[in-house]
């Protein structure tokens, strides 16, 4: 007996009784078990639906606009001057169910593995592994930094004033990294610049949070990932400056209805389910310039967590740079050769927003140098014969392109950390492209300029003319696309039967849910007929 009818017997019982209107509760359904955890592909700044969107191209469907700078990225200081890096690092230590465990000792430590053994003793450090004498992560180069290393010791957190201390100069929306199948939904960051890089261009240094939000329900597909997007669109008509910013802190750092906050330790790496996220830095307190990536690690035994570390990641699109040298006598080289030739027709994809490389983790280093020769791929990769080359130009020739195999290798480059920072400003890709310029090394600076809506942190201009209208299409066409299917937590529009045994089970008992509104009722039968525990009301 479906919910509806039932509170209409509750409320006429004399009269429905004579229609075999009965007032027992229902019989429940057994709850469905969880879909399996899924593997998250590894790191990419290009992926999802955002690789699906041909550059240029307005969708007829995208009815919807949004505004850059209130839906897509976030630098007014009025806002981002809410944002603490204490209090990021103090929720991770709160969740993280670690007795003792503060934000600060968390941060120490993450700058610890910069420094050689011992340190302070507490987790990884840039020498753990050698070869030949010299420190090596995933069995390519990794430098020490002291310079770096020396905040294992300092306070950033007690005087936001010093030159010690960061400030939070973004917040980015990447849904457009979301995948079609809704497996998450995107990613979310906030860039944190160290304050000593205001004066001093030779002590500046960026730590990036880059959480890969879970979709709370997978078998709605990207439709389960409906609320955040929604969320991010209603900043577009919001001209309150204050009512954003608690809004926004409200979606980092408590979380919409039936969402993680994105401030979550699982969401950098700690989930053993899915690895997905991390936190990037980009570094130079000394040279050369390094860019680096991290992930959180939570030990627990019988119910008991007794750490949570940051521990070094590989740096992920980022293929050692020796392995292009046709010299090279690594160990990997040979493979990488052919694995590399499987990459060159998404590479040769003419479209400056869209070619891509999915880099297996073997052949990703440590760091991504962005001022020596390392990371130089097309320097590496040299003008002379070589058993590359003639693999490169054998796909091309299969593909029918006419671009030459320094083409490709450059693309490669420009994926790259240390290309799209920097190496590949205004670079030649072949096919008539060219890569757009960073502000040299980094994609938003420390500085600030004068804003329509206020003073804000300034961006590359590769960001605000090349990579942010793509996700703005992106973002526009889904928004813009008939949405049949939404979470049956929520009040709304009807929900088709194809959306979900969950949908169709109720509708089967109360058809006005797929048909008129799927409202409070519908909402209560869900979570009785699918045994769900909704908390989105």
């Amino acid at each position: 007996m479906d919910k509806r009818v039932r509170r209409s017997c509750l409320a006429f019982a004399s009269i429905l009784a004579l229609a075999g209107c009965s007032t027992q509760e229902d019989l429940l359904e057994a709850p469905e078990e969880a879909p399996p955890a899924r593997t998250a592909p590894l790191h990419s700044e290009r992926g999802g639906i955002g690789l699906l969107h041909e550059s240029g191209d307005k969708s007829q469907m995208a009815t919807v606009t949004v505004n850059t700078f209130r839906s897509l990225i976030v630098t007014e200081t009025a806002i981002v001057n809410n944002f603490s890096m204490r209090e990021v690092f103090d929720q991770l230590a709160a969740q993280s169910g670690v007795a003792g465990l503060t934000g600060l000792a968390i941060y120490r430590q993450l700058w610890d593995t910069q420094n050689a053994r011992p340190g302070l003793n507490q987790g990884q450090h840039c020498n753990d592994l050698t070869s030949s004498g010299q420190p090596v992560f995933n069995s390519f180069p990794y430098q020490c930094r002291t310079q770096e290393g020396s905040q294992a010791s300092q306070d950033p957190f007690t005087n936001p004033a010093s030159a010690n201390a960061y400030k939070a100069v973004g917040l980015f929306n990447r849904f457009d990294l979301a995948p079609a199948d809704g497996a998450n939904c995107g990613e979310y960051r906030i860039i944190f610049a160290r304050k000593s890089g205001e004066t001093n261009i030779l002590s500046r240094n960026f730590i990036i949070f880059e959480a890969v939000l879970p979709n709370p329900h997978p078998e709605e597909g990207l439709d389960g990932c409906l609320p955040v997007a929604e969320f991010w669109h209603r900043l577009t008509a919001n001209a309150d400056p204050a009512s954003r910013t608690q809004q926004l802190r409200n979606f980092y750092f408590t979380g919409l209805p039936g969402f993680r906050p994105v401030v979550h330790i699982d969401n950098y790496g700690a989930d053993p389910a899915t690895i997905a996220g991390q936190i990037r830095t980009n570094q130079f307190m000394q040279s050369n310039w390094l860019l680096r990536e991290f992930k959180l690690q939570k030990t627990c035994a019988s119910g008991t967590c007794t750490s949570l570390k940051a521990i070094i990641s590989t740096d992920k699109v980022n293929p050692f740079g020796g392995l292009f040298n046709p010299n090279s006598t690594h160990a990997r080289a040979a493979d990488f050769r052919f694995f590399f030739a499987t990459q060159v027709e998404a590479l040769a994809r003419n479209d400056i927003n869209l070619f891509n490389m999915d880099v297996q983790d073997q052949f990703n280093g440590g760091q991504s140098d962005a001022q020596g020769g390392e990371n130089n791929y097309t320097g590496q990769f040299g003008n002379n014969a070589s058993a590359l080359r003639t693999l490169i130009q054998g796909e091309l020739d299969r593909i029918g392109s006419t671009l030459t195999p320094v083409n490709i290798v450059n693309r490669a480059k420009a994926l790259s950390c240390a290309g799209c920072h920097d190496l590949s400003n205004s670079n030649g890709l072949g096919g008539g492209l060219t890569w757009p310029n960073s502000l040299g090394f980094t994609h938003i600076s420390e500085l600030t300029e004068a804003g329509p809506e206020g003073t804000r942190f300034r961006i590359s201009p590769a960001l605000e003319n090349v990579f942010l209208p793509h996700r703005k299409a992106v973002f526009e066409e889904y928004l813009s696309r008939p949405r049949p299917c939404h979470n049956v937590c929520n009040p709304g529009n009807p929900i088709a039967t194809h959306c979900s045994p969950c949908a169709a089970s109720v509708c089967e008992g109360d058809p006005f849910c797929c048909t008129g509104s799927w409202d409070v009722i519908c909402v209560d039968q869900a979570q009785d007929v699918c045994g769900l525990s909704c908390n989105a009301l």
